[in-house]
């Protein structure tokens, strides 16, 4: 955070999501910099913007079990079904590398548990694929829970 940080504040959008600003972004999700995220944000980097290789602020919080982020750009209305080059969306990740409450947290956001990756996978295949049963158990019960609010009773 610097000098271009306070000169990006005030500029159009389109000024301010330069490269530099979006990998800024990522990297603060992933490093859990909730305070630089929140910083970026207001800078007017769209939280959905994404790198060379598709990832967004979304994808690196996942990926690496930051629930306070994921929990913070779920309430800023990130695209929860976002893909990087390889198909692969937040929940993907989430999924592979085990982190149960980012599981839980995007399938009740509305993350889609169907969407198929590059290699034809979906999140609950790269839960399996790495022997991460507890996530499948997560994905199950929190897919029951989707369909228990969905239920009105009349």
């Amino acid at each position: 955070m610097g000098m271009d940080e306070a000169n990006t504040a005030h500029q159009p959008e389109h000024e301010a999501t330069t490269p530099d600003n979006v990998e800024a972004l990522l990297e603060a999700a992933r490093y859990d910099d909730i305070d630089d995220v929140i910083s970026l944000a207001s800078t007017v980097v769209s939280l959905d913007s994404k790198d060379s290789q598709g990832r967004t602020a979304l994808h690196m919080a996942a990926a690496n079990g930051h629930i306070d982020i994921v929990e913070y750009l779920i309430k800023n209305g990130v695209d929860l079904n976002a893909c990087n080059v390889e198909k692969n969306t937040a929940l993907h990740w989430a999924c592979l590398n085990g982190h149960i409450e980012v599981v839980k947290n995007l399938i009740l956001a509305g993350a889609n548990v169907t969407m198929l990756n590059s290699y034809e996978k979906t999140p609950m295949d790269e839960a399996v694929s790495r022997g991460k049963m507890e996530v499948i158990d997560a994905i199950n019960a929190a897919v029951a829970q989707v369909e228990l609010n969905e239920v009105r009773v009349s």
